[in-house]
């Protein structure tokens, strides 16, 4: 009897565990509750209208179509049963296996203020990346219709938490958005007035990398316009903005760009037929720190755990994982980015150019590809954004919280 691999996740790690495994005589079966793999790392471009969700997404079935071993469900699984090894999932099946694969990811971590989320939703999704656009695009188009000056700033106020990768790409896709492409598309506001807040808690952006490219990044940031806030802490978030150690914004959007946490729980020192990789993971490096997660740590362990696994069924002992740390790409806006390699430290237009071929590069799917080529094209030479839909995320409709406030009502908070 073959033996059996089930596979929890689609994602980076999965993916690179399951096609590592497409010649193996083992029956495979990968379990996501969502149809499509996801590119994560382009997600902030749905969020600020320049890529369709579409553009970052392949269904599971098309990336694994030539894999005969593999069977594919949309399920999501609810329990694993170490003693009879199954997995139950959310339909009711019960998926029996001789090797589980945890490759579940993560989720953002408010750091004991599950509440904040409410407020400041996270782009860790498709379906969250659209809700954020929906957001971002209402916002001024209702501040193209409030009369009240207070209410059209707050409206025009964007506040993102977080200083890593995340937080600096968000912050420069929207000063573009803001000053490049809605700046002709409005009769009574100016979007290039808009105001972007970057808070970050440290002492300085993309932690991680070496000092001057948090530095050049932070001048970058400043050059188009965005306010970047360090050692900044967050207080408290609600409906109206944000409260930091340094006073109150009031701000109509708030998006959450920290860190994030696993979301299995697991301890596997019993069980070696359960791997845990990817962002599920905490596995500390040659250095002793934890890996960060990335999607080069996810490939990387899961090409890792295929390998494994196909030692193990011929009978051999697998080595142990080793991540080799290819560095880091960061892109601030047109023709600015960071670049941190081993042995190569760049800035501006070559990390820039740096940045766009390898996102490129691992794309799945050659329509994928040649659809983000012709929109980052048509991008930098128009300065037009194709995918500036408002399909969830709200309605232009003014709410309750952009009604006029009297003057005294903002009396209270002091603006950073």
């Amino acid at each position: 009897m073959a033996q059996r691999i089930v596979i929890v996740g689609a994602g980076f790690g999965g993916l690179a565990t399951v096609r590592g495994l497409r010649d193996v005589a083992a029956d495979v079966t990968v379990i996501d509750r969502r149809n499509y793999h996801l590119f994560q790392p382009l997600l902030y471009q749905v969020a600020t209208a320049a890529l369709g969700a579409e553009d970052i997404a392949v269904p599971i079935r098309a990336a694994l179509n030539g894999q005969g071993n593999t069977t594919v469900l949309m399920d999501e699984v609810t329990a694993v049963d170490t003693g009879r090894r199954q997995v139950s999932t959310r339909s009711g099946r019960q998926e029996a296996y001789d090797y589980l694969v945890l490759a579940t990811g993560s989720v953002f971590n408010y750091f004991g203020h599950a509440d904040w989320a409410e407020h400041a939703p996270s782009i860790k999704s498709l379906d969250n990346a659209r809700l954020i656009r929906g957001k971002i695009l209402s916002a001024f188009e209702r501040a193209e219709m409030v009369q009240d000056e207070l209410a059209r700033r707050r409206l025009l106020t964007f506040v993102l938490i977080g200083g890593g990768a995340t937080g600096v790409e968000l912050a420069g896709a929207m000063s573009e958005l803001a000053r490049g492409t809605l700046v002709r598309d409005f009769r009574h506001i100016d979007p290039s007035q808009a105001r972007i807040v970057l808070a970050e808690a440290g002492s300085k952006l993309l932690a991680g990398y070496p000092d001057a490219l948090p530095e050049y990044a932070r001048h970058s940031l400043q050059r188009m316009g965005v306010e970047v806030h360090l050692n900044t802490e967050i207080k408290a978030i609600d409906d109206r903005g944000v409260t930091t150690k340094r006073g109150r914004i009031d701000a109509a959007t708030v998006l959450w760009c920290a860190g994030v946490k696993a979301t299995p729980d697991l301890s596997l020192a019993d069980h070696p037929e359960i791997f845990v990789i990817g962002d599920a993971a905490v596995v500390h490096g040659a250095d002793g720190k934890p890996l960060p997660g990335l999607a080069a740590v996810a490939k990387q362990q899961g090409g890792y755990v295929a390998r494994a696994l196909v030692d193990r069924l011929a009978g051999r002992t697998a080595a142990p994982f080793r991540y080799r740390d290819r560095g880091t790409l960061a892109v601030i806006g047109r023709h600015s980015g960071v670049a941190n390699l081993p042995h190569f430290k760049s800035t501006g237009v070559l990390a820039w150019l740096l940045w766009a071929i390898v996102h490129l590069y691992f794309l799945i799917g050659g329509r994928n590809r040649l659809a983000v080529f012709l929109n980052w094209a048509w991008a930098w030479l128009t300065y037009q954004r194709g995918s500036r839909l408002i399909l969830s995320g709200g309605s232009a409709e003014p709410s309750n919280t952009d009604s006029p406030r009297k003057p005294e009502e903002f009396a209270h908070g002091q603006h950073d």
